[in-house]
């Protein structure tokens, strides 16, 4: 399951103190993969969110740091007909990077093209209950929902939601635009991803001015990478064995966090002995899952 970039990193590791950090006009960030494409609305992969998620795109709720949902693209909204009806006004003045304006029409088409009979939308029972997407005026969008609803503005804030211009709708996979604080810039394909400051963003701008996306994936490899100061961040490093070498250098700060990931430890009911019902009876009861927690976690830092 795809989850938003910033709530998702399991450990953040950065070789910059706090001043030297505040200094930089750029960041670069490790990541292990490399996403597919760049279009939240139309693929699968973590990736993807990963690097375009309220960077590049964004929808008309979000993410807050802490899980909250927080207004976005929508300035505020109304809840009508008993919950069935969300009346969204929009943030005014904002622009596609490519100069376009933003508007309700955006919102029907997005949504719209969520919903379609051949979306390609990785989480596409979020729009299952919405009946129609109306534009009441260019600032005002009204989604009706087929009976009410209290997960429209959970549902909202997924990558899968992201608001795209239908002009440029057809290129996001590999040339993204959308309406937030950093700009596509290009893809070296293999190596990173790099996306430029939006200096005519609606919102609060971007202090940095520019933020590189560096595919490691060998645990080696993002090691030395980290040794040799190329990174400022790596979520989700590959090389738990070395977490130990690096919270006992002062330059290096190692971040335990929380992740919507899992990992599932499954057996085949199709295959034997697992056919029988009383082998997998004796296996669960036979399994301590806070044991076998509490030994990884211990692995992870030892």
């Amino acid at each position: 399951m795809k989850q938003p970039y910033f709530l998702s990193a399991v450990l953040l590791i950065t070789g910059f103190a706090g001043n030297a950090l505040a200094a930089k006009s750029d960041i670069t960030i490790g990541m292990q993969l490399e996403p597919p494409n760049l279009d939240p609305t139309g693929g699968a992969a973590a990736a993807i969110d990963e690097v375009v998620y309220a960077n590049v795109f964004e929808g008309l709720t979000r993410f807050g740091p802490d899980g909250s949902v927080i207004p976005a693209l929508a300035a505020s909204w109304v809840i009508e007909n008993d919950g069935a009806r969300y009346v969204f006004s929009l943030q005014p003045e904002v622009k596609f990077h490519d100069g376009a304006m933003f508007s309700a029409e955006d919102v029907k088409f997005s949504i719209d093209r969520a919903m379609a009979e051949d979306s390609t939308n990785a989480q596409k029972q979020l729009f299952a209950n919405i009946d129609s997407v109306e534009v009441v005026d260019p600032q005002t969008v009204a989604v009706n929902l087929t009976q009410a609803d209290g997960s429209l503005l959970f549902n909202l804030a997924w990558g899968d939601a992201v608001i795209l211009d239908e002009a440029s709708a057809d290129n996001a996979a590999t040339a993204p635009i959308g309406t937030g604080p950093f700009a596509f810039d290009q893809w070296v394909q293999g190596d990173r991803i790099e996306l430029v400051r939006n200096a005519e963003y609606w919102g609060t701008p971007a202090q940095l001015d520019k933020a590189v996306f560096k595919f490691i994936s060998e645990p080696t490899a993002a090691y030395s990478a980290i040794l040799a100061g190329d990174l400022d961040a790596f979520p989700n490093y590959p090389a738990p064995e070395n977490l130990p070498q690096l919270d006992a250098d002062p330059r290096y700060s190692v971040v335990l966090g929380s992740t919507e990931g899992e990992t599932i430890l499954s057996i085949n009911n199709a295959q034997p002995p697992f056919d029988d019902v009383r082998v997998r009876k004796a296996l669960a009861h036979a399994i301590n899952p806070p044991q076998i927690t509490a030994s990884n976690m211990n692995q992870l830092m030892s």
